[in-house]
């Protein structure tokens, strides 16, 4: 049966489609108006192709027809055997095939995608047959007449998506072009300004040095004194080039955001302290930029102070490897004082003659790309995406997709908080019109129709699910003994028991009883990177006792589902730079008795948060020597009949150190050894009961159970504590629970 070329590749994509268990309305469609179209005689034979295609089960369902080896016809003439069939013969007992090992942490293959690629090089990407990935770009809409024809970006995504393919897209990039051998028209490339992210250690005056360069003040309006968000904004020069900033936070709980910073930046601007050196963040800054292979310049800062000492920073900077042009390397060094304007000129001809060299371009007609550096929520406008256009021109009105999430450009604004119509390259500008809200990092494109934008948010959508449950999925255990099971298992083996086995049991007993105690909390925040990076900082005062669980990351103020949600899992809602909550919220708030924190400073944070663990934490039981005395004498006392039951030995003591105790475990050491650990189970001075001895009296006690005291003997009163952990913070800002 021959078919045409457009129908079987579309009846092949809805069978690629039900092998994968995807049973939808379009793929019903497809397969039956498929079947209606050809004689019965020959849907036998489709049918075969189905189940070659498709798994048994879903072709059952669909095609709701038995196999043609499955109909047997009556033959006429033929009698029906009237005899009693005979009990099938007894079979061995059914033994199961071998278990097989499925991975959970099996990844899948990964491919790079770019823009004009054709249907053989996709295939061959795949590794698939050319005529299957035509017959799916076919079922996306796409024309192809040729396997040699070039495919939309958008349609390739989606057809590895189907074929089970996590996918890499490659914009544009002269250098990575040059290398890959893909088209790239040099013509259409004009200069772009340098995207130049300023980092460094908290309080080293990141954020001044750019009030300075742009002659305004960030630095007075930021919480604490601290930059507590990525801030993007062009910094016109005196000569009259522009450069795009990004400011960011030089705190330890950011440290995604200073990652982010280098992934999207051209040349990074090092801000090292004259006084302090280097620190924590300036080493961590050092290997952010050194693994993005991001040129840099270092701007000593506070040159102004009495005890600054650039030489001393030269020197560890050196040591931390950075080759400075001081001495023979290529990092320009430019010793500055932001509030005293000092330095300034000089850094600016280093960091355009940097961008010079690297000679920065970009294809304004190629295909639009941008990146998000910040994401928050906004009650009037909606989910606002901060983004920087990397290649193309971002215009309002085009339909985009930002990660998994899609929508309309609705608005443009650029860093003066000025509506524009359109973005180039280098420019950064805050998104409106999004359908939710994305993550930072997150690439945008732009598709050619809303549909595409829809579908292909979808996919991402279902891919990230799969690939969370993939994560989620215990790895492969045959068999999952307990320790008590263990050890049994061992006993058996060896012939040994009694004595040893309780002993183990009444250790794993103690190990039960010790409970770990988890803190639910839900974070709020103004925008998306900070909420990332107060969840990762919480996660860090995770402590053997308690454990932090973070129920829900969101943005913007507190609503009812926050408090429905908190009351649900007794969560603690944390809030930062959010504002205040509106009265119907408060008030849910106090009916169902949920504790909701506001802080501004991140430093706040984290020390009533680990001060709220400190509390929460049962602590830890440890023995303590409450007590020492010493055996000055032995008293007698006899028992009952010729084997004297009952009798007891009672040593006198003098107490040495801090007090004895009835009732607590007692060691009793001879020559610096314990002998014997017992229950002080009495205590007498002068021959009356007492709870509790002090240190230099005399008192007789009697240990349970031993008799074999001698006169020089030591008995420790051992006393169980209970430790709470500590919360300890370092000059870096890093904070932990110590136990």
């Amino acid at each position: 049966m021959r078919v045409p070329v457009g129908p079987s590749c579309r009846f092949l994509s809805a069978a690629a489609q039900l092998h994968k268990g995807e049973v939808t309305d379009r793929v019903l469609s497809v397969v039956k108006s498929f079947l209606k179209a050809y004689p019965s005689k020959d849907k036998a034979a489709l049918s075969i192709q189905v189940n070659n295609a498709c798994s048994f089960h879903c072709t059952r369902e669909i095609l709701a027809r038995p196999k043609p080896s499955s109909v047997v016809k009556p033959k006429i003439g033929i009698k029906k055997d009237k005899r009693e069939l005979k009990p099938p013969p007894v079979d061995k007992p059914y033994i199961p095939p071998p278990m097989v090992q499925v991975h959970a942490n099996s990844t899948t293959k990964v491919i790079k995608i770019y823009n004009r690629m054709t249907v053989r090089q996709l295939a061959q990407q795949m590794g698939k047959k050319e005529e299957l990935v035509q017959g799916l770009l076919i079922g996306q809409g796409e024309v192809i007449n040729k396997v040699t024809d070039s495919v939309k970006i958008d349609a390739a995504e989606l057809v590895a998506y189907d074929l089970d393919f996590n996918v890499k897209r490659l914009h544009f990039d002269t250098a990575k072009n040059e290398a890959l051998g893909l088209p790239s028209s040099e013509q259409k490339l004009v200069p772009r300004p340098a995207v130049i992210t300023v980092m460094g250690h908290v309080d080293h005056g990141k954020t001044s040095l750019l009030d300075a360069l742009r002659n305004s003040s960030v630095a007075a309006t930021e919480a604490g004194g601290i930059t507590q968000h990525i801030g993007a904004f062009v910094v016109n020069m005196k000569s009259g080039a522009s450069l795009t900033f990004l400011d960011t936070p030089g705190h330890a709980a950011f440290s995604a955001m200073r990652a982010r910073g280098t992934a999207v930046t051209d040349i990074v601007v090092l801000v090292v302290a004259a006084d302090d050196g280097v620190m924590p963040q300036t080493r961590e800054a050092l290997s952010h930029a050194q693994a993005a292979h991001v040129p840099m310049v270092v701007a000593i800062n506070k040159c102004d102070k009495h005890d600054a000492n650039p030489a001393r920073v030269r020197e560890q900077l050196a040591a931390e490897g950075v080759e400075l042009e001081d001495m023979g390397g290529d990092v320009q060094v430019v010793e500055i004082s932001a509030t005293k304007s000092m330095g300034l000129e000089k850094l600016e001809e280093s960091l355009l003659l940097l961008a010079e060299i690297m000679d920065l371009k970009a294809d304004m007609s190629g295909d639009v790309h941008a990146v998000v550096v910040e994401a928050r929520v906004d009650r009037g406008r909606g989910p606002l995406a901060t983004a920087i256009v990397r290649n193309g021109v971002l215009a309002v009105g085009v339909n985009v997709v930002v990660g998994t999430e899609w929508g309309r450009v609705r608005n443009l604004t650029d860093a003066q908080n000025q509506p524009v119509k359109s973005a180039g390259p280098s420019m950064p500008v805050e998104i409106e019109g999004l359908k939710g809200l994305p993550q930072a990092g997150d690439d945008i494109i732009v598709v050619a129709s809303e549909e595409r934008a829809r579908k292909l948010s979808e996919a991402r959508k279902h891919r990230l699910e799969m690939q969370k449950m993939q994560k989620a999925m215990p790895k492969p255990v045959l068999q999952k003994k307990s320790k008590k099971e263990l050890k049994k298992s061992k006993e058996e083996v060896s012939g040994e028991e009694g004595v040893e086995s309780n002993e183990g049991e009444e250790a794993e007993a103690n190990e039960e009883e010790e409970e770990k105690v988890e803190l639910a909390i839900i974070v709020k925040a103004d925008v998306q990177g900070t909420a990332e990076a107060v969840s990762e900082a919480l996660k860090t005062l995770t402590s053997p006792q308690v454990s932090i669980s973070i129920v829900h990351t969101g943005v913007g103020i507190v609503s009812l589902s926050d408090v429905d949600l908190a009351e649900a899992c007794n969560a603690c809602i944390v809030c930062f730079n959010t504002k205040n909550m509106p009265a119907p919220v408060e008030a849910a708030c106090k009916r169902a008795n949920v504790d909701v924190r506001h802080y501004r400073v991140i430093y706040h944070l984290l020390e009533d948060i680990g001060q709220l663990i400190v509390k929460k934490a049962p602590g830890m039981l440890e023995d303590q020597v409450a007590g020492k005395a010493q055996v000055l004498d032995l008293f007698e006392i006899k028992g009952k009949g010729s084997q004297n039951v009952g009798a007891v030995t009672i040593a006198g003591c003098r107490v040495l150190e801090g007090r004895m105790m009835r009732g607590c475990m007692a060691n009793v050491l001879r020559s610096g050894e314990v002998i014997y650990e017992g229950k002080l189970i009495s205590l007498k001075r002068e021959k009356i009961d007492v709870d509790a001895v002090g240190h230099g009296n005399q008192c007789g006690m009697i240990i349970e159970d031993f008799r074999t005291f001698e006169v020089g003997d030591v008995i420790q009163c051992i006393e169980s504590v209970r430790r709470k952990p500590k919360f300890v913070s370092s000059e870096s800002g890093a904070v932990k629970i110590e136990c």
